[in-house]
């Protein structure tokens, strides 16, 4: 939130803000073109469409932690890593809604690998990036990022 007033200690003046998580998630393609969808198992966005991703661990880069969050959300190895952009986004959890840059990664499933919803993940589904509307996924920054793909790669 640009402009926003950190909280000041009234004894040492310190200043904390209130700078905003990162997260990494991706466009991953198989061979065929068609990319990976999750099915959100959990708010927010229960039940609507996502990319596989989540949140970057302290002293973890974007790329690695994509990686981890794949593995632990659909049980897939990720081939080369290509950066899309950044958003902005908002996540609402528990009352409380958090800031978030959400950096998007576009990325080749590795051979081999076959992928299953794991940890808050309802369903995998497998789409047309250049033909599924943006509207259906669950996070306005991927909204932005499906968007962002589709121009492109000759869509949209």
């Amino acid at each position: 939130m640009p402009g926003a007033c950190p909280l000041v200690c009234t004894a040492c003046r310190f200043a904390y803000y209130f700078n905003p998580a990162v997260s990494a998630a991706g466009i991953l393609l198989r061979d065929d073109g068609c990319a990976l969808f999750i099915r959100r198992g959990h708010e927010p966005g229960l039940g609507r469409l996502a990319f596989a991703g989540g949140f970057v661990d302290a002293g973890e880069t974007p790329e690695a932690a994509l990686r981890r969050e794949v593995r632990e959300e659909v049980g897939v190895e990720l081939d080369a890593l290509t950066y899309l952009g950044s958003q902005p986004n908002t996540y609402a959890y528990h009352s409380i809604t958090y800031h978030v840059v959400d950096l998007v990664f576009v990325a080749r499933i590795a051979d081999g690998s076959t992928p299953r919803p794991i940890d808050g993940v309802e369903a995998i589904e497998w789409h047309d990036p250049l033909a599924l509307d943006p509207a259906r996924l669950a996070f306005a920054s991927m909204t932005w990022a499906l968007g962002m793909y589709q121009r492109q790669h000759g869509s949209g």
